[in-house]
């Protein structure tokens, strides 16, 4: 006579336990803050689009501005990288003596407000101008600015934390330096 076996539910004393691995929590913050850059990208991507092609192509521009073609392909990088690094200091603060977590807590605070201003700078730069003309661009200017210097403390701020996870937004700062070069230059050849 053959047996016949039930179809089991999962046990739920079996599955907890993987909850609180503390690799599978990593992985999973590591996709979380993949997923905050990309968002913060895709927020900014909604106003680009249309403006590009629209008041963007007809400004004049610095002689050192990029083709168009550039721009996408090097926040694809930036995003991930910044996302990492974030994420060794998380990892840092979950692992670290109470001064750590202190310093990284800090350092993630810094890391959000950068995120934000990062976050505002692309709708006030290309969304706003259609709206408001040339002072869009220097209030763009300013918010680039606050984040070059919020860039910066960040990664300070991580260098007490992790040093790759500091060194791994230096092209990141790089990069915001020269946008903010970028939206000077046509601040003032479009004012």
């Amino acid at each position: 006579m053959s047996q016949t076996t039930a179809p089991t539910t999962p046990d739920l004393r079996t599955i907890e336990p993987r909850l609180h691995d503390p690799a599978w929590r990593s992985t999973l913050a590591l996709v979380l803050f993949v997923l905050i850059s990309f968002a913060v990208a895709a927020f900014g991507s909604l106003s680009t689009f249309q403006n590009v092609d629209g008041w963007y192509a007809d400004a004049d521009k610095a002689a050192w501005n990029p083709p168009n073609q550039v721009f996408g392909p090097v926040w694809s990088i930036l995003y991930p990288l910044m996302a990492v690094a974030a994420w060794l200091v998380w990892r840092g603060r979950r692992a670290g003596t109470p001064e750590v977590s202190d310093d990284a807590n800090r350092a993630l605070v810094l890391y959000v407000v950068q995120l934000v201003l990062n976050a505002l700078w692309t709708p006030f730069f290309f969304g706003l101008y259609p709206f408001i003309g040339a002072p869009a661009l220097w209030i763009a200017l300013v918010i680039i600015l606050l984040l070059d210097v919020a860039v910066l403390a960040t990664m300070l701020a991580f260098w007490e934390v992790s040093r790759l996870a500091a060194v791994l937004l230096i092209p990141y700062w790089a990069w915001v330096l020269f946008a903010t070069t970028l939206n000077w230059a046509l601040a003032a050849q479009n004012s």
